[in-house]
């Protein structure tokens, strides 16, 4: 895969560019983006500057961070605090999120979300409203570990970083999860099925599949 230099601003603008022209696949009202990446990607950071230049652009967009839908502590936690195959494989609620986002969303749907579930620190419910979308809103859904689980994207950006740098930028609290995003990348291959790629390895330069910056 080819990657071209590009800087953050410039990338944003690119992919603002490409969501503003999206159309969904299933003749859907709602454009459904992915922002997948671990947090040493930030992908938070990279969906809510994609979020602002949408808006810039006149489109309304409701960001939907998937740190909002993960099981109970009771549930994720079952294993151990620092059990990597339980956070790859049972953290996220993608029945929770599927329900209360993505089926909402379907053709013919009612376009009534339900922002988020759970607050991820304090682990209660967060009470949020549910939210109607008018036609047309971009949501954006911003996480690790997103791809591989069936989630119906109109456009799926992944945040790649290499083993070496994901290590070498992730906090030595969190770096038990290194295991999980190995075995992501080995089953499920994430740059392979992403629409673009963004190598972010170096927080300063990062580098896209999406052509010239």
């Amino acid at each position: 895969m080819r990657l071209s230099p590009i800087t953050w601003p410039r990338l944003v603008t690119q992919l603002a560019d490409r969501v503003e022209r999206l159309t969904p696949a299933d003749g859907g009202l709602w454009p459904r983006v992915a922002v997948d990446g671990a947090p040493a990607a930030r992908a938070g950071w990279v969906a809510a500057g994609l979020a602002e230049e949408l808006r810039l652009l006149g489109r309304q967009v409701r960001r939907v961070p998937a740190a909002g839908f993960l099981r109970p502590a009771s549930l994720r936690l079952e294993y151990g605090h620092q059990d990597a195959d339980a956070y790859h494989d049972l953290w996220l609620d993608g029945d929770a999120l599927f329900r209360e986002v993505f089926t909402p969303l379907d053709p013919g749907g009612t376009g009534r979300i339900l922002p988020d579930l759970r607050d991820p620190v304090t682990d209660r419910s967060t009470r949020s409203p549910y939210v109607e979308l008018p036609p047309g809103t971009v949501v954006l859904v911003d996480g690790p570990l997103l791809q591989g689980r069936w989630f119906p994207f109109d456009l799926t950006v992944y945040l790649r970083m290499s083993a070496a740098a994901l290590a070498r930028r992730t906090p030595s609290e969190e770096q038990w999860t290194l295991p999980a995003f190995a075995r992501y990348e080995e089953e499920t291959r994430p740059a392979e099925s992403a629409d673009i790629v963004v190598r972010a390895d170096d927080p300063e330069r990062p580098a896209w599949s999406g052509g010239s910056g």
